[in-house]
C-alpha cells in the first residue's frame, strides 16, 4: 500500500496490530506503534485502546503505560480498559493507584470500574474504611443495584467478617444472579454463620437458582462444622442431582462430612468413586480416621497416598502421630516421625507439637524432653505440652521451671498455658502457687476467659476453697458447664451437699444441660443427705440426656440406694453397669456399711473376692466397718489378715477404721495396738481412740490421750469433744468435763453443738446433780433435743427423783410421743420410788397410745452362729440345758454374796404372783449358752439392744468370778468388761 502510494488510515493500523496479536511478536507491535506516532495517529483514542490490549496480551506493562501516559483524552473506556487488565494481572496495587488517578481526574467510575477495583481490594490487604469510601461512591452513581458490582462487594465485606454489611447489600439487590448467591452463603459458611449459609441455600434452592459445585462445596462444610450430618446427607443427594458429584472439591467436603459423623462406609465410598483425588482428598480422609482412632487404617491410608505421589499436608501428619498418641502407639509414631524428618517438615509448628504429645502420651518424658531442647521454634504450643508431660508425674518443680522459663524467654502464656500448670498445682495440693498464677492470670487478662476460669474452679473447689471457685463463676461472662461442673463437684466433695444441690438446680435453672460429671455428682449430694426423691429425678434426667450407660453416674446411682437402704434398686443399678470398676463395688459395700445392711456389705465384699478383683484401701476401709457396725469379730479379722496381706495396713484410713472396729468389737486392746502402731496419724485417728475408750470405760485414758493429742499439736474438733465429755460422764470427772466443755468456745473457737450439751446433761446429771442438770438445759442457748431429756430422764431414774424426772417426760413426750422408751424409763421411775399408781398409769397411758416397748434381747456368737434370746426365752434347742446351768451358776453366786434383785420393779402383789423366770433377762441366758459352748480360753461377747439392769450387771460380775471367765458386754450405751467379780465401768454406768 505505502509503495503503491495508497494512504493507511486508524482502521488498517487496527488490522495490522490484531496480525501482530495473532502472531504474538511484540517486536512487530512496536514498529507499529512508531509508524502510528509518526503519522500523527497517536491521539486517536480507538487506536490506543486497541495498543492498550495488545501490549497487556504481550505482557508488556511498560509499554501499556506509556500508551496510557500519552493519551491526550483519557477516556472513561480507556481507564476501564487499564484498571481492569492489570486485574487480569493480579496486580492490585496498580489498580488502586489507577483508581485513585482516575477519582482525582474526576472521571466517573463504570461498572466495570468499581468491580475491579473492588476485586482489588479483596486480593490486596486495605483498611475496611476504604472499602466503605468506595461502597460510598458506588451508592452515589446509583450502582449498587448492579450484581457486577455488588458480587465483588459481597465477598470483600465477607472477607473482613463484615457479614452484616454484606447481608445487606445482598438484600438491596433487585435481581441476584447465581454468582450473588455463592458470595452471600460462602461469606456465612467462612465466617461461622454456618446456620444462616444452610438456610441461605434453602432459600436459593426454593428460588430455583442452579446451584454450583462451589456453593455445595461451602454448604457441605457449614454442615460438618456444626454437626447438622443429616442435612449434610440431604445436601449429597441435590449433588447427585445436579452432577456435581464428580467435582473434586465437592467430594472432598463430602468425604469430609462422613468422616466426622463418623460415617467412614459412606466416606470410604465417596473417596474410591472419585475419578480425580488431590492432597485434600487424602488429607481429608487420613484425619477422620485419625481423629477417630482408627489409626491403622489411617496409616494404610497414608502409605496409598505416598504411593500415588501426593504429598501429605502438615495437619494430616499432625493427625496421625496424634492417632498413634491416643492409642499408645509408639513404635507407630517413631516410624511417621522417620518420615516427617525426611521429608523435611519436622519444623512445623504442628507436626512439632504432635510429635511431642506423641511422646508424652506414650510416657517417654525422656525424649519428649530432648525434642523440646532442640527444638528449632519458639512455639506456645511446645511449652504448653511439656508443662502437661510434667503435670502428668505430679512433678510440680519441673513445671515451674518451665512455666518460669516461659516468662524469662518472653513467650506470652496462652489460654491454654495456665490450666496446665493450675492442674499440676491441684494434682499436688500446692494451693498457694496455684494462687500466685491465679495472680498472673489476672495481669495478663485471662481472668474472664471459660476454659482458665473452668480450672481455677476446680482448683479452689477441690482445695476446700468454695466462696473463692464461686466468685469466679459469677464473674464469668458466659454460661459454661464445666465450671458450673467443676463447683457443684466441690460441693460435693467437700460434704456440703444441699449446696451443691442447689447450684446443680441453679445451673439447669440457667438453661445450662448438665453433662455427665455433674449428675453424677448431684446424685451424689443426694446419696450423702439421703434424698432419695431428689436423686430419682435426677436419675430420670440424666437419662433423658442421654447417659443411661455413663460409667460415673451408674457408679453415683448404686451409692445413692445403697446408702437410702433399697437393696434390690442398688443391686439392679450395680448389675446394668457393664465394666464395673473399683468405684462401682466400693458403693455397693459402703452405701449398704452406712445404711445398716452390713451383713449385705460383707457378702458383696465376699463375692468381690472371689471374682479376684483388686479391692482398694477404700474398699477394705468399708468392709471394715460394716463388720464393726454388727460386731463381726471373726470376719473383722480376716479382713485384717487381707489388709495386711495387701500392704493397706500403713493406710492411715484403713487402720482408722479398723481402730473403731476393735473398739466396737470389744477389743479395746486391739484398738490401742493398730492406734500406737500407725506410722502417722490424723485427727479421726486420735478421735477414734479416745471414742473406744470412752466406749469401754477407760475415762482417764481417754482423758490421758486428748491430753496428748493437743501436746503433738493435733487440733481436736466436734467429735474429738464428744469423745472426751462422754469419757468423762463414764467415770464421773464432772469438774474436767465441765472445764473440757467451756474450753471448746474459749480455747477451740468451736461452738457446741446438741451432742456436746447432751454430753454434759449425762455428765452432771449421772453423778447425781439432777437439778444442776435441769438448770443447765433450760440456760442452754439452743432448744434442747430429744437426746437430751432422755439422758436427764434416765439418771432420775437411776437416783429416783421424780420431780426432774416428770419434767424431762413431760418434755420429751411432747417431741416423741411415739416412743416407747421414755414410757419405759417414766414407769420404771414411778417403780423404783414406790408410785406404783403412777406406773400404772403410764403403762395404760402407753396401752391407749398403742406404744408397744421394745423388747429387750442379746446376741452371743457361738460356731459361726449367731443365737438371740429375749426375757425368759424358752425357744432355744438347749433351753433346758441353758436354765438348768443357770440355776447352778444362780447358786453358786448366791453362796458367794449375789442376791437378786429382780423385784425392784415389781410391788408386793406382782411379785407374789409372777413366775421369776419369766423375768430372767436375755444377757443372763445368752452368757449361760456362752459358758456352756465356748472353751475356757475363749472370752465371752455379748450384745444387748437395751441398757444393761441393775442386777444383770450384779450377777455377771460374780459369774465372772465363780468361772474365771472374761465376760464382755456391749449394750446400749457402753461396753462393760467383767473379769474376777470386777467391772471396767467400777458400777459406774
Amino acid at each position: 500500500m505505502e509503495h503503491r502510494g495508497i494512504c493507511t488510515n486508524c482502521q488498517t493500523y487496527i488490522w495490522l496490530l490484531d496480525l501482530c496479536l495473532n502472531s504474538g511478536s511484540l517486536v512487530e507491535c512496536k514498529k507499529l506503534h512508531g509508524k502510528i506516532l509518526k503519522l500523527g495517529f497517536g491521539n486517536e483514542s480507538v487506536l490506543c485502546n486497541k495498543l492498550v490490549d495488545v501490549y497487556f496480551a504481550l505482557g508488556d506493562l511498560d509499554g501499556v503505560v506509556k500508551v496510557f501516559e500519552d493519551m491526550p483524552n483519557r477516556s472513561v473506556r480507556s481507564w476501564d480498559k487499564i484498571i481492569s487488565g492489570f486485574m487480569e494481572k493480579k496486580m492490585s496495587n496498580r489498580v488502586l493507584d489507577l483508581f485513585s488517578c482516575m477519582i482525582q481526574e474526576n472521571v466517573s467510575p463504570t461498572e466495570i470500574s468499581f468491580a475491579s477495583v473492588l476485586r482489588a481490594c479483596s486480593g490486596h490487604r486495605v483498611g475496611i474504611r476504604y472499602a466503605e469510601q468506595i461502597h460510598a461512591r458506588i451508592i452515589c452513581h446509583g450502582l449498587l443495584c448492579s450484581p457486577i458490582i455488588s458480587n465483588p462487594l459481597i465477598g470483600l465485606y465477607a472477607k473482613n467478617g463484615l457479614i452484616i454489611s454484606a447481608r445487606k447489600v445482598f438484600d438491596n439487590l433487585c435481581t441476584k444472579d447465581s454468582v450473588s448467591w455463592v458470595a452471600m452463603i460462602s461469606g456465612f459458611s467462612q465466617n461461622g454463620y454456618e446456620e444462616e449459609a444452610i438456610h441461605l441455600f434453602c432459600e436459593m434452592h426454593t428460588a430455583g437458582i442452579f446451584p454450583t459445585p462451589y456453593v455445595f462445596s461451602s454448604v457441605l462444610s457449614g454442615c460438618t462444622k456444626i454437626k447438622l450430618f443429616d442435612v449434610g446427607e440431604q445436601l449429597h443427594a441435590l449433588v447427585f442431582k445436579y452432577g456435581s458429584s464428580l467435582e473434586t472439591y465437592v467430594c472432598n467436603a463430602l468425604v469430609t462430612l462422613y468422616s466426622r459423623m463418623p460415617n467412614f462406609v459412606s466416606a470410604e465410598k465417596v473417596f474410591s468413586k472419585m475419578q480425580s483425588k488431590d492432597e485434600v482428598s487424602f488429607n481429608s480422609l487420613i484425619s477422620g480416621l485419625a481423629q477417630q482412632g482408627f489409626s491403622d487404617g489411617a496409616l494404610e491410608l497414608f502409605t496409598k497416598m505416598k504411593r500415588d505421589y501426593l504429598k501429605p499436608d502438615c495437619v494430616t501428619v499432625a493427625s496421625l502421630l496424634s492417632a498413634c498418641a491416643s492409642n499408645g502407639a509408639l513404635c507407630k509414631g517413631e516410624q511417621l516421625h522417620s518420615y516427617v524428618i525426611k521429608a523435611g517438615i519436622s519444623s512445623d509448628m504442628i507436626v512439632e507439637g504432635a510429635l511431642l504429645d506423641l511422646y508424652v502420651n506414650c510416657s517417654d518424658i525422656k525424649t519428649a524432653h530432648e525434642m523440646f531442647l532442640t527444638a528449632q521454634t519458639e512455639n506456645v504450643v511446645l511449652w504448653n505440652v511439656m508443662l502437661v508431660a510434667f503435670g502428668k508425674l505430679d512433678n510440680l518443680s519441673e513445671s515451674f521451671q518451665i512455666f518460669r522459663q516461659m516468662q524469662i524467654k518472653g513467650l506470652i502464656p496462652n489460654q491454654f498455658t495456665y490450666p496446665s500448670i493450675l492442674r499440676t498445682c491441684t494434682s499436688v495440693g500446692a494451693l498457694d502457687l496455684g494462687e500466685q498464677i491465679h495472680t498472673q492470670v489476672i495481669k495478663t487478662g485471662f481472668q474472664f476467659n471459660v476454659y482458665v476460669c473452668s480450672v481455677l474452679i476446680d482448683m479452689y473447689a477441690k482445695h476446700g476453697k468454695l466462696d473463692t471457685a464461686r466468685v469466679i463463676l459469677r464473674t464469668l461472662t458466659e454460661d459454661d458447664v464445666v465450671s458450673w461442673t467443676a463447683l457443684i463437684s466441690g460441693y460435693a466433695q467437700h460434704n456440703l451437699f444441699a449446696e451443691a444441690l442447689k447450684h446443680f438446680k441453679e445451673m439447669l435453672n440457667r438453661g445450662i444441660q448438665s453433662d455427665n460429671i455433674g449428675f453424677s455428682s448431684a446424685i451424689s449430694a443426694c446419696a450423702g443427705i439421703q434424698a432419695l426423691n431428689q436423686g430419682r429425678q435426677i436419675h430420670a434426667q440424666s437419662y433423658i440426656s442421654g447417659y443411661s450407660k455413663d460409667l460415673s453416674i451408674g457408679n453415683a446411682l448404686v451409692s445413692l440406694y445403697a446408702r437410702c437402704g433399697r437393696i434390690k434398686e442398688a443391686y439392679l443399678e450395680f448389675e446394668k453397669i457393664d465394666a464395673k470398676d473399683s468405684i462401682s463395688w466400693n458403693g455397693l459395700i459402703s452405701g449398704f456399711a452406712q445404711s445398716g445392711y452390713c451383713e449385705d456389705a460383707l457378702k458383696v465384699f465376699a463375692q468381690m473376692n472371689r471374682a479376684k478383683l483388686e479391692a482398694s484401701f477404700f474398699t477394705f476401709g468399708s468392709a471394715v466397718s460394716a463388720a464393726a457396725n454388727i460386731a463381726n469379730i471373726k470376719q473383722g479379722k480376716q479382713i485384717h489378715a487381707m489388709i495386711i496381706k495387701r500392704g493397706f495396713d500403713s493406710d492411715i484410713e484403713v487402720s482408722n477404721a479398723l481402730i473403731t472396729f476393735y473398739a466396737k468389737c470389744g477389743s479395746i486392746e486391739d484398738a490401742r495396738k493398730e492406734f500406737c502402731e500407725m506410722p502417722e496419724k490424723n485427727d479421726v485417728s486420735w478421735n477414734a481412740m479416745i471414742t473406744g475408750y470412752s466406749q469401754h470405760g477407760y475415762g482417764n485414758e481417754a482423758v490421758n490421750l486428748f491430753e496428748k493429742m493437743k501436746q503433738v499439736g493435733e487440733m481436736p474438733n466436734h467429735v474429738t469433744f464428744v469423745g472426751v465429755l462422754s469419757a468423762c460422764s463414764h467415770v464421773g470427772l464432772v469438774t474436767k468435763g465441765l472445764g473440757y466443755f467451756e474450753s471448746m468456745s474459749k480455747e477451740h473457737g468451736l461452738v457446741p453443738k446438741p451432742a456436746h450439751y447432751a454430753c454434759v446433761v449425762d455428765l452432771i446429771s449421772r453423778a447425781g446433780f439432777l437439778s444442776r442438770a435441769r438448770k443447765f438445759i433450760e440456760e442452754m442457748p439452743i432448744e434442747p433435743d430429744a437426746t437430751i431429756w432422755r439422758t436427764l430422764l434416765s439418771a432420775c431414774t437411776v437416783h429416783k427423783n421424780v420431780e426432774v424426772g416428770e419434767f424431762a417426760a413431760h418434755h420429751l413426750l411432747e417431741l416423741e410421743p411415739e416412743d416407747s422408751a421414755t414410757y419405759v424409763l417414766l414407769s420404771n421411775m414411778y417403780a423404783v420410788s414406790g408410785k406404783w399408781d403412777c406406773r400404772d398409769q403410764t403403762r395404760q397411758m402407753m396401752r391407749n397410745r398403742g406404744v408397744k416397748k421394745e423388747p429387750g434381747r442379746s446376741w452371743i456368737e457361738v460356731k459361726n452362729s449367731v443365737h438371740a434370746f429375749y426375757v425368759g426365752d424358752r425357744l432355744h434347742p438347749l433351753a433346758d440345758k441353758i436354765y438348768e446351768f443357770l440355776a447352778e451358776l444362780n447358786k453358786k453366786a448366791a453362796e458367794i454374796g449375789y442376791v437378786q434383785d429382780r423385784y425392784s420393779l415389781l410391788n408386793d402383789v406382782e411379785q407374789e404372783q409372777k413366775d421369776p423366770t419369766v423375768y430372767i433377762h436375755s444377757e443372763k441366758l445368752a452368757i449361760t449358752f456362752g459358758l456352756l459352748s465356748l472353751s475356757d480360753t475363749v472370752p465371752i461377747h455379748v450384745m444387748k439392744n437395751l441398757r444393761v439392769c441393775k442386777d444383770c450387771h450384779s450377777w455377771i460380775k460374780f459369774v465372772s468370778k465363780i468361772s474365771n471367765r472374761a465376760i464382755i458386754v456391749r449394750d446400749a450405751y457402753r461396753f462393760h468388761h467383767f473379769e474376777g467379780g470386777i467391772c471396767s465401768c467400777k458400777d459406774y454406768w
